[in-house]
C-alpha cells in the first residue's frame, strides 16, 4: 500500500454478498447463526490489518429466490459479540430507522461504543418497500424522499441525545449521594415530522463523543442525507474514472453544505473474489453464478469488481489511492470465508489502536449542550 491512511473496510454480508456463496464447500453456512462465525471473520479481518468491518441489515428477507442465503442475525447485536474478541478494528453495523425509534438506535450505538472501547459505528440505512411495512403494521411503505427524510430526522435525534449528557456528567459523589450531575444533562427538545423527542439519553456519553455515521449514497435523496450528515460516504462506480467524479462531486457538496470536505471520507465498494490464482478465482465465480442461476437470473454487476489474486488487489488498492478514485475501500467479498482468509497478503500494518475517530484522524467532539440550559429539579428550561 502507497499509504497506511487509506482506509480499507470488508463487509461481512454473511457467507458472501453472492447469493450462492453458502454452498461452497469452505462457506461454513452451518456456523452462519454463531457467534463463532462472526468472531473468526471478524479477527481474520482485523489480523489482515483491516480497519473496519461492516456488517449489512435489513428487516427484509434476503432476495434471490429460493437458492439464496436466507435469514440473518441481527447486525448490532453481531457486533457487541465480535467487541469483545476484537481489539483494534473499526464495528459498523447496519441499523435501518423506518421502523425503529430513534431513541432505541442512539442507546444501542452507544452501548456498542463503550463495549469497543470507542471503535463503533452506524450505518444508517432505510426499510423500503410494502413487506416490510406489512411485517410491522403501523404505517404504508414510503417513497425514497419520504425515507430519506425520515432518516435525516432520525440521524438529528440520535446525534442530540448522543450529546445529552456531558462528559462530566457522571460525578460518583460519595459524600453528596450524587452519582449525577444533574446540570450537565440536557433535553434535546426535538420536534420534527416524523419524531417528537425529549431526551435526556439513559446512557453517558461513550468513548467516541460521537460514533461514526456511515451512509451509502445511492441515489439522490440518500446521498442529500450522506453530504449533511455522513463522517464515511459509501459509493458504488463500475469504473475508477465514475468513482473520482463521484468523489469530486461529493466534496463540492459537503463544502456546500458548510462541512470540511476533508472530514469526510468517500469508500468505493468492491465486490471481490480471490482465489491463489485468476483463472481459478474466474472459475469459482462462474460456479457460484451456475448455482443461481438455477433459481433466479443474476443480477449485472453495479459496483468495481476484482475477481483475482490478493496480489492483483493489493496493485488496485495503490492504483485507486494514488489516482484520488477514493479516500478508502469497502470490500465485499463474494463469498466471505474464501475472501478473508487470503486478506493477510495484502501486508498492511494493523492499526495501533485507539478509538475510530482516531484511525479516520477525526476529532472528539465536545458536546453541542456544553454550558447551555440544562435539567434542573426535573423541568426543562
Amino acid at each position: 500500500m502507497a499509504d497506511s491512511d487509506f482506509f480499507v473496510a470488508v463487509e461481512l454480508a454473511g457467507t458472501g454478498v453472492h447469493p450462492a456463496s453458502w454452498r461452497r464447500a469452505d462457506s461454513r453456512a452451518e456456523d452462519l447463526f454463531t457467534g463463532a462465525y462472526w468472531v473468526d471473520v471478524s479477527t481474520a479481518a482485523e489480523n489482515a490489518g483491516v480497519d473496519a468491518v461492516f456488517v449489512p441489515d435489513s428487516f427484509g428477507l434476503q432476495p434471490g429466490g429460493p437458492g439464496a442465503e436466507r435469514g440473518r442475525l441481527d447486525a448490532v447485536a453481531i457486533a457487541a459479540r465480535v467487541a469483545a474478541a476484537t481489539r483494534r478494528i473499526g464495528l459498523l453495523p447496519q441499523a435501518p430507522v423506518t421502523h425503529t425509534e430513534p431513541f432505541h438506535l442512539a442507546k444501542a450505538i452507544q452501548s456498542l461504543d463503550f463495549a469497543t472501547l470507542g471503535r463503533a459505528g452506524w450505518e444508517v440505512t432505510v426499510s423500503e418497500g410494502a413487506e416490510q411495512a406489512r411485517a410491522f403494521g403501523r404505517k404504508s411503505a414510503q417513497d425514497a424522499a419520504s425515507l430519506w427524510h425520515e432518516a435525516d430526522e432520525a440521524i438529528e435525534v440520535v446525534t442530540r441525545l448522543w450529546d445529552s449528557w456531558e462528559d462530566d456528567a457522571e460525578i460518583r459523589d460519595v459524600p453528596t449521594g450524587r452519582f449525577i450531575d444533574r446540570d450537565k444533562l440536557h433535553y434535546i427538545d426535538f420536534a420534527g415530522d416524523n419524531f417528537s423527542v425529549r431526551g435526556p439519553s439513559i446512557t453517558p456519553r461513550s468513548p467516541q463523543g460521537q460514533s461514526i455515521i456511515a451512509v451509502r449514497a445511492e441515489d439522490d435523496a440518500s446521498t442529500a442525507v450522506a453530504v449533511q450528515r455522513g463522517d464515511l460516504i459509501r459509493v458504488a462506480a463500475g469504473d475508477l474514472d465514475s468513482a473520482r467524479a463521484k468523489r469530486t462531486a461529493l466534496r463540492t457538496a459537503v463544502l456546500a453544505a458548510d462541512r470540511d470536505p476533508d472530514s469526510v471520507l468517500v469508500l468505493l465498494d468492491i465486490d471481490l473474489h480471490l482465489a491463489d490464482s485468476a483463472a481459478a478465482a474466474n472459475d469459482e465465480v462462474v460456479q457460484l453464478d451456475r448455482w443461481a442461476a438455477a433459481f433466479a437470473e443474476p443480477a449485472a454487476p453495479t459496483s468495481l469488481r476484482h475477481i483475482g489474486t490478493p496480489a492483483a488487489l493489493r496493485e488496485l488498492l495503490t492504483t485507486i489511492e494514488t489516482s484520488g478514485a477514493a479516500d478508502g475501500v469497502v470490500l465485499r467479498p463474494l463469498a466471505v470465508p474464501a475472501a478473508v482468509r487470503h486478506l493477510g497478503v495484502l501486508a498492511r500494518e494493523p492499526h495501533s489502536g485507539g478509538t475510530l475517530r482516531d484511525r479516520l484522524g477525526l476529532p472528539r467532539p465536545v458536546s453541542r449542550y456544553t454550558d447551555r440550559t440544562t435539567i434542573n429539579e426535573g423541568t426543562a428550561s
